[in-house]
């Protein structure tokens, strides 16, 4: 019987997993044999692949000049980033090479295609399932001819999802410059802010201010065949934030709340998970006081248009400072279709058509509230807007002892005649407007023709524009829900030609409560105002100071920034002073 002996253990010297180079017997040693790497991701089954041009290892290891596809700017083009770990993509140390022939042979073939029966534009019922369609008779020479194969245009989808991957490289820049001196204290992102819940009860009317005058209701029968031109109303309307609220102030020395804001701040916050545009609100805490304002020329100023599109508005990308003569990526579009131009005349819109279409001359007569507007000086003269300020306190309370108020003021802008007192919340209206520009233009977001379909398919309309406009339609009803308004007049407004964004048409007006139209755009009021309440434990931990809660621009977070109490306030006067300190001492 033969014996077995076991064969000799050789131990890593070093301590390691594994045998040792060192002492390796040399009959054991992989001496003079090639290896090639591979992976799992490597189609094995396959022992000649053609249509991979991404890894023509032959051409690559004999030095041949390498095809540089013009559409991927390299060998194989898009196909190429894949394999360039390793496996398939890399050279194979068991490749048979013969270049010889092969580098210098072509073959040109000028014969024209024989005609086949049939085209891609076939009579009946079109092509049988499973057929394959080839281009018209007549095609040029040196177009792509035969079926519909790799990198044609029928299966890229023709011109749909144009430079998508350029899309998400477009970054906007942020509504504030962000300071070295500043620190980041806090940072949310989105979808944590849209679990929160807080149920809030009616809210107490602590004072009322302001003029308003009636709705014309004859503004809900205009549609787009008698449609009216939006006219220059020359009247002031007030948008002072918190802080310089002359009414805010006399209720902060009664004490009556803990936080201070206006519904324009607020509803930005509550409906903060549907933004995609940048915003900041400056919060300044005072004792045990929290004011939410704005700054002067920022994002609350004005009104975004197609913000939820999937591809919105764009301003023209700034010069390249390392390469001026360097053309954009971005194609130019026409100042009057830029982002900041739409916004500045959706502005324009919005206003104009709250001042027309109220009546200023009774009948029906105008209602005074309890007091007259507090930012309306006696040395004004021009006349005022139709607007009303109420002044609500909300409690954010989750229990009884807890004492979290908010005050929050609140504007409506015309009132319905036959609907009740206004005085006493009856029949108040907010008057809102939504603009079309130019439906072929980019960042139109596949908007329908008003004119062409307002009157016949408005669903289709409105449900483009809660697409379009969700976080804006989001904000107004919000504002009119904290306003105890019940009916929202929505204009339809159109420019009266394309190319021109200086005169305007009414084509229609909705009207609808600010409860259900809540309900249609999926608006959670108690998700809001769990937003406010989290917001406002977050700074009431905070020492005293001056905070800045900043949207990110390009991604859906917020962050919480503590900032020097002069910042946004003497800002140029601080400038100001340094300059004449710098000519004193020159």
């Amino acid at each position: 019987m033969a014996s077995f002996s076991l064969p000799p253990i050789h131990d890593n010297p070093d301590g390691g997993w594994g045998p040792s180079s060192s002492n390796m017997p040399n009959q054991f040693k992989f001496k003079d044999i090639p290896y090639a790497p591979y992976s799992k991701s490597d189609k094995l089954g396959r022992f000649a692949d053609w249509n991979d041009l991404s890894s023509d290892v032959r051409q690559n290891a004999a030095g041949a000049p390498v095809t540089t596809n013009t559409r991927g700017g390299g060998p194989g083009g898009r196909r190429g980033d894949r394999n360039q770990a390793f496996g398939s993509g890399t050279a194979s140390a068991f490749a048979y090479f013969h270049v010889e022939d092969e580098s210098s042979f072509s073959l040109v073939d000028n014969k024209a295609a024989a005609p086949r029966r049939g085209s891609a534009f076939t009579r009946g019922r079109g092509a049988s399932r499973g057929t394959t369609t080839y281009p018209a008779r007549g095609s040029a020479r040196g177009a792509r001819t035969g079926p519909a194969g790799r990198g044609s245009q029928a299966q890229r989808g023709g011109r749909r999802g144009w430079r998508d991957w350029e899309k998400n490289n477009r970054t906007r820049e942020s509504s504030v410059v962000i300071s070295p001196q500043w620190s980041m204290l806090e940072e949310i992102e989105f979808h944590r802010l849209a679990k929160l819940r807080l149920e809030v009860d009616e809210p107490e009317e602590l004072d009322s201010y302001g003029k308003l005058f009636a709705y014309d209701k004859s503004y809900d029968r205009v549609t787009t065949k008698t449609e009216r031109p939006l006219q220059l109303v020359d009247r002031i309307k007030y948008n002072t934030t918190t802080s310089d609220d002359p009414v805010i102030q006399e209720l902060v020395g009664k004490n009556v709340a803990k936080v201070y804001t206006t519904d324009v701040i607020l509803s930005v916050l509550m409906c903060a998970p549907r933004s995609v545009y940048p915003w900041d609100i400056v919060i300044l805490r005072e004792g045990n006081n929290l004011f939410f304002d704005k700054r002067d020329g920022g994002p609350f100023d004005t009104v975004t248009v197609n913000e939820n599109a999937a591809d919105p508005p764009q301003d023209p990308a700034p010069p390249n400072p390392n390469n001026p003569t360097e053309k954009s990526a971005v194609p130019e579009i026409p100042s009057i279709n830029s982002a900041t131009s739409l916004s500045l005349e959706a502005t324009y819109i919005n206003q104009n058509f709250g001042f027309q279409s109220v009546i200023e001359n009774s009948p029906p007569p105008s209602v005074d509230f309890a007091h007259p507007n507090p930012f309306y000086g006696p040395e004004e003269t021009d006349p005022l807007a139709s607007c009303g300020y109420r002044y609500r306190l909300f409690d954010l309370g989750i229990t009884e002892d807890e004492d979290i108020k908010i005050c929050v003021r609140t504007e409506v802008d015309a009132y319905s005649p036959g609907q009740g007192n206004p005085r006493e919340g009856q029949g108040l209206v907010t008057i809102r407007a939504l603009n079309e520009f130019d439906p072929r233009a980019q960042g139109a977001g596949g908007a329908p023709d008003w004119r062409s379909k307002l009157d016949s398919q408005r669903g289709a309309v409105v449900a483009t524009e809660m697409k379009n406009n969700s976080c804006k339609l989001a904000k107004w009803t919000v504002q009119s829900v904290l306003a105890g308004a019940e009916l929202m007049k929505i204009g339809y407004i159109s420019r009266a030609n394309p190319r021109d964004n200086t005169r305007h048409v009414i084509l229609s007006t909705a009207s609808m409560r600010p409860t259900e139209f809540a309900a249609q755009l999926n608006v959670s009021l108690a998700n809001g105002w769990g937003i406010v309440r989290t917001v406002t434990d977050m700074c009431m931990k905070m020492p005293e100071g001056k905070y800045v809660l900043v949207k990110d621009p390009n991604k859906p977070v917020i962050r919480l920034y503590s900032v020097p109490l002069g910042t946004f306030t003497g800002d140029e006067e601080d400038a100001e002073a340094q300059d004449e300190n710098f000519e004193d001492d020159e």
